[in-house]
């Protein structure tokens, strides 16, 4: 059974051959601005579907009458003709389509459909709160190739390598040995690049449960793929969740992490959680690592805590990066005062809510050296 997602992809692609026998002009690039612009309006409302999609396919004042013919004809099934000239261009089009190959104009957009317009573009795009469980099941894939990246740092070991780099004295005199002591051939040495520490700290609190299962199986990938990775949840207190993510299977994994997190779904003490966090794992983990904080900023509790708390992992860590799913959102503005007190002590402040979302995160993740 195909998406609904599939099902407008397959529409949108009809519909921009019918705008081609029309004489406008629809290329890949404003299909593809068409389909963001579609992911971004109520797809149920008439008038926001024609205005989206006339501001992303319609270049020129006169392409306007063919494409209101064609958009009556095609979404409405309206008996509207289009405009004479709009019809001495399709015919144009359409001869020498006559006369090539029957099938031939099929085979050329079905490769563009299929490589451009495919629903893991709509998926990737969509907001994990809108989300069936069955498209977070069809995300999975997406999310561990994310998981893959991690940040790395320059060890104090070094490596073999080529010139330039460091000399490495005991490899050159080995090689020596083969040409009578004299060193014709020089070693040379280079710090090692290492798996930097990598924390995540992931909000599961009531306001934050829409995205808290998409989170949860981005951290089950993060900790399955990458060594020196470190995965806590909090709402009303702080739980890690490490151990009960390690395995192949992810729904295995989900499992065990919703059972040992009785707050799932309460109450936010970002404060306290972070203090108990500080005074037990964080002080192992934080110096040098890049600590990832995902949560809303919905502080119940003191937040002079909170300013404390994220003073000191800002002081410790080599990066403090806070993802906020509802950032993806238009509008959003940072009112709430967890999410003020948060912006003074993060270095870089992301959203969350979409698989596109977790692509940036990831980009910033490899940046970090």
């Amino acid at each position: 059974m195909s998406s609904p997602g599939g099902a407008v992809v397959g529409k949108l692609v009809g519909f921009g051959r019918v705008l081609r026998r029309s004489g406008v002009e629809v290329g890949p690039g404003r299909l593809a601005d068409a389909l963001r612009g579609l992911d971004a309006v109520d797809l149920t409302d008439r008038v926001q579907v024609y205005h989206a999609l006339r501001c992303t396919l319609v270049s020129r004042h006169d392409d306007i009458p063919p494409f209101d013919a064609a958009f009556a004809d095609f979404w409405e099934r309206a008996p509207v003709e289009a405009p004479p000239d709009s019809v001495d261009a399709a015919s144009a089009q359409a001869a020498p389509a006559d006369a090539g190959e029957p099938g031939q104009d099929e085979a050329e957009e079905d490769p563009l459909a299929a490589a451009v317009y495919s629903p893991a573009e709509l998926l990737r795009r969509r907001d994990f709160a809108a989300m069936t469980p069955d498209e977070l099941r069809a995300v999975r894939g997406m999310i561990a190739r994310l998981a893959r990246v991690q940040p790395m740092r320059r060890s104090r070991r070094l490596e073999p390598a080529r010139p330039p780099g460091v000399l490495d004295p005991r490899r050159t005199l080995r090689g020596a040995l083969r040409t009578q002591g004299v060193p014709l051939e020089r070693a040379w040495r280079r710090p090692k690049n290492v798996p930097r520490k990598l924390v995540f700290l992931c909000d599961v609190s009531g306001s934050m449960e829409p995205y808290a299962r998409a989170l949860v199986m981005f951290l089950q990938a993060m900790t399955t793929a990458g060594r020196r990775v470190e995965a806590f949840a909090f709402g009303t207190r702080l739980t890690r969740l490490t151990p009960h993510l390690a395995g192949r299977d992810p729904a295995a994994a989900l499992a065990r992490a919703g059972a040992a997190m009785p707050d799932w779904g309460g109450g936010t003490r970002i404060g306290e959680s972070l203090a108990t966090y500080n005074r037990g794992p964080g002080r192992a983990l934080t110096r040098g690592a890049v600590v990832v904080i995902v949560s809303d900023g919905w502080e119940r509790g003191d937040l002079a805590q909170l300013d404390r708390e994220l003073e000191r992992i800002a002081r410790a860590a080599h990066a403090l990066v806070w993802v906020n799913p509802l950032k993806g959102h238009d509008g959003f503005e940072p009112v709430a005062g967890g999410m003020r007190t948060a912006l003074r002590h993060a270095d870089v402040f992301l959203p969350g809510h979409n698989v596109a979302a977790l692509e940036e995160l990831a980009a910033v993740l490899r940046a970090v050296d």
